[in-house]
């Protein structure tokens, strides 16, 4: 059993930066692939980044084609935390913003479908301003 807390969310005008944390639950965090997805109003919940789970702490990292070079995601194990670094951001990254913890993917690929994600946090509300 995972518990997931969104942090980090808020208003910020276009080009600025925002940091997002997710706070887990469970001793077994390093295991798990972790992911963020956003969705907005009107439209279906899409991925954004996620990074695989590791014991020997070797990540991989996947990212939407929308937000590569921009955001960054990581992951702190010792503190069982994720975290999604998001910068130059435009007023389409306007959503809420939902962490996700799943055993899906491989060790070097983590997952990207929302479907391989069984834990999910209560979303966070990030708005871009033009």
């Amino acid at each position: 059993q995972v518990q997931l807390v969104e942090s980090g969310g808020g208003l910020v005008q276009a080009g600025g930066s925002l940091r997002l944390s997710c706070a887990a639950s469970g001793r077994t965090f390093s295991s798990y692939a972790m992911g963020w997805f956003r969705q907005a109003p009107g439209k279906e919940r899409e991925f954004v980044a996620a990074i695989t789970g590791s014991p020997r702490n070797i990540y991989y990292t996947n990212y939407a084609d929308s937000v590569k070079g921009r955001f960054a995601i990581s992951r702190d194990n010792a503190k069982n935390t994720v975290t999604l670094q998001m910068n130059s951001l435009k007023p389409e990254d306007t959503a809420v913003y939902y962490c996700a913890a799943g055993t899906g993917g491989s060790e070097s690929t983590p997952p990207r479908a929302h479907y391989e994600y069984g834990y999910w946090g209560q979303g966070t509300q990030v708005t871009v301003s033009s």
